[in-house]
């Protein structure tokens, strides 16, 4: 769509001088002064004033299009039930649960004594309930003890998020983690549940869900290096000066490997781990005194990965050590590294975790890219969870008890709201204990979704999940959505989104790409899409088009795509390749300066990327092949379809530079007309704006933008 003739012109960068040579290649790059040298502080002025300038001509497409983002926010804002709370969770003798008070943009969260309610079963039990006529027992009609009001920590500030809330095992102090700028460096914060006052200020520089220890007095957690890499575990002794805590483990040896932190089921352990995308490494040491020395499981071997629980004085053992889909083991804890097959892996059924309870080791996995759910006694009896809907997503969520009479479970499909349910493992039942309301109205009847296997180039079938509303017609005169991700074998779930009614109610198809470089069809599917393999997922994300082309879904030109931050390369990678597919691209914080990221070790994540894109400072070969793909390396003269582009100035993930970059060659290489927006949000980083309501006001500018580019005719 042409850009309206009474719009402004666009905000134009400079272009300065700027090359390096790597492995013989010299490599230009103009507008590298985007990218203040200062970072992370940015207050270089013309930098700041080409952000402004591209927000402002942003802005300017926003107040044109005011009465469609405020039509659009009102309906997604009509589907979100502003009192919506969660069903209360029973650890220990409190039950812990969440709450919006009406408006309010930021939950708070309540607890109160726990009490014994008996399981009743239910008609719909057994069976995944649609939208409409479910009863729930969901009770929070005993408001409780607030532990923490987020909208009243908020006040003032314009960005906020909790990372972490954790209550100590006596019930008695609350550990926060805070990070009011977007640059997600978490403030780490104990309050006194008695006073409601904080007591101490842990670290400025935190990451993650610290650990209490048993006894209440201590508690282990994890800071940040001025790089953004969790490098250290530290054990803090409260009452003890902050700045005297001891450093448990501290990553030396890898550049690239990230610390973690985290506890057995069972609460006997705390462990610590150490890692990057493809290997990984974890110790652990009783949570009744973390000082104590602590104990290797197994030495870090390359491309291997394996996670731990605990429980019957054993390690319960997660790797892919001799299947790349996983297997189950055991271990004693006097022999952590001597490892037993439980579980074996399998060509079909992909392990994707465990957990390990006092009668059963919850394990979650996928088969065909559908999830499955199972729960195993330590006497190797096993009883599988069924669903009925052909497509869906299913898994454990949020059982903190070590002997739980029931386990919490999560389901929701492309047309069925998310369900939550308790299992109960001596019936075999599902209790409903809530379903999302849809206060506007919804009715599931409506809708219907397909899963279709549509035929890459190179003759794999990748799944594609769609839902439309019924009567839309597969003439190929459709409007079509289509969103993916594709990196970091993060599969991306057919689950239901109450956005995406104001698409489907304007006659729009919405679909996912389960392309690879996601784990969607078992790990060989995200090893198929990363290094010297990385194009297959562009490739996949292309064929995926046109196969719904050619199922009579949409026609080129009425497609509009949307992917963020690796999502965001791939959504780069393909209008430079095919263009005229596209009726519109909405790039969220898209991490597109790949080559030069890559090249530059000093950047937050860089080393511990390598394992996923390869690393070109090293590798001529790994060099070649990202400059083959790298979007900003490969813009073209040559027309381009309608853009949206963001990002986030606090953002460690994905610098700023990358989109404003991007935007800037774009602008300059571009033969169309079409309207390319480029929105830095100054106070955000890369999740973009917190707060409920200012992230449906995102999500409006995003429909609003594709519904203004791709018309009808």
């Amino acid at each position: 769509m042409n850009i309206p003739a009474d719009h402004p012109s666009p905000p134009t960068a400079e272009q300065r001088p700027h090359s390096y040579e790597r492995h013989g290649v010299t490599i230009e790059d103009p507008w590298h002064w985007l990218r203040d040298p200062k970072y992370p502080a940015v207050d270089d002025a013309d930098v700041l004033d080409y952000l402004k300038a591209e927000n402002a001509y942003f802005e300017h497409w926003a107040d044109e299009q005011r009465p469609l983002l405020d039509e659009l926010f009102a309906e997604m804002k009509g589907r979100i039930k502003e009192d919506d709370s969660s069903v209360p969770l029973r650890d220990g003798d409190w039950e812990y649960w969440w709450a919006f008070k009406p408006g309010a943009q930021y939950r708070t969260w309540y607890r109160r004594p726990a009490t014994s309610t008996p399981f009743v079963p239910s008609e719909v039990e057994g069976r995944p309930p649609r939208a409409e006529g479910v009863s729930t027992s969901l009770d929070t009609s005993g408001e409780g003890e607030t532990l923490f009001d987020e909208s009243a920590e908020a006040e003032g500030k314009d960005y906020f998020r909790l990372g972490a809330l954790e209550v100590s095992p006596d019930g008695k102090l609350l550990a926060t983690l805070v990070d009011d700028n977007g640059s997600e460096r978490f403030q780490l914060r104990i309050r006194d549940l008695a006073t409601g006052k904080d007591i101490e200020t842990v670290t400025d520089v935190g990451i993650g869900s610290p650990v209490w220890t048993s006894d209440s007095a201590g508690i282990v957690f994890l800071e940040v290096n001025d790089n953004w890499r969790s490098y250290r575990a530290r054990y803090h002794r409260l009452g003890q000066p902050a700045d005297e805590a001891v450093t448990l483990y501290e990553e030396t040896e890898e550049l690239g490997f990230s610390v973690g932190i985290g506890r057995s089921q069972d609460r006997s352990l705390i462990f610590i781990s150490t890692g990057d995308n493809a290997t990984s490494e974890v110790r652990f040491v009783s949570a009744a005194d973390p000082s104590q020395p602590l104990t290797l499981i197994s030495p870090r071997q390359a491309n291997r990965e394996y996670h731990v629980d605990a429980a019957h004085g054993k390690l319960w053992i997660h790797t892919n050590d001799d299947h790349v889909n996983f297997r189950i083991a055991e271990a004693d804890l006097g022999t952590p590294g001597e490892w037993r097959t439980v579980v074996p892996g399998s060509d079909r059924t992909y392990l994707t975790g465990i957990a390990a309870y006092r009668d059963h080791l919850a394990i979650s996995s996928r088969v065909d890219g559908l999830d499955q759910l199972r729960l195993r006694t330590y006497a190797d009896e096993e009883k599988a969870i069924a669903f009925g809907e052909a497509t869906y997503s299913a898994g454990f969520h949020g059982n903190p008890e070590f002997a739980p009479a029931s386990y919490r479970l999560g389901y929701s499909s492309m047309v069925t709201p998310m369900t939550t349910y308790d299992y109960h493992p001596e019936t075999g039942e599902l209790e409903v204990r809530k379903v999302q309301e849809i206060p506007s109205g919804y009715d599931a009847s409506q809708y219907a979704t397909e899963r279709l296997m549509i035929t890459a180039r190179d003759g794999a079938r990748v799944p594609v999940s769609v839902v439309y509303r019924k009567g839309f017609e597969k003439d190929g005169a459709g409007r079509l959505f289509l969103y993916a991700y594709g990196a970091y074998g993060l599969a991306i779930p057919p689950v239901f989104n109450s956005n995406r009614i104001s698409l489907l109610d304007r006659g729009w198809a919405c679909a996912i790409a389960h392309i690879r470089g996601g784990d969607d069809l078992g790990h060989q599917w995200f090893l198929d899409g990363k290094l010297h393999k990385r194009t297959n997922t562009f490739n996949d994300f292309v064929d995926v088009a046109r196969g719904l082309v050619a199922e009579k879904f949409t026609a080129p030109g009425k497609i509009a795509i949307n992917g963020g931050s690796a999502g965001g390369e791939l959504m780069g990678a393909v209008v430079n390749s095919d263009p005229e597919l596209w009726g519109a691209v909405v790039a969220d914080v898209p991490f597109v300066d790949v080559l030069n990221t890559m090249l530059d070790d000093t950047l937050p994540l860089t080393p511990g990327e390598w394992p996923e894109w390869g690393n070109p400072i090293t590798d001529k070969d790994a060099f070649d092949y990202i400059r083959s793909y790298s979007p900003y390396d490969n813009v073209k003269r040559q027309a381009y379809p309608p853009m949206l582009i963001t990002g986030g100035l606090t953002d460690p993930r994905v610098t700023y530079w990358e989109p404003a970059k991007w935007g800037a060659k774009l602008r300059a290489h571009k033969t169309d007309d079409n309207l390319l927006l480029v929105k830095i949000n100054m106070g955000a980083g890369h999740g973009g704006k917190s707060g409920r309501w200012e992230k449906l006001h995102e999500v409006a500018e995003t429909y609003a933008f594709i519904m203004t580019q791709v018309g009808d005719e």
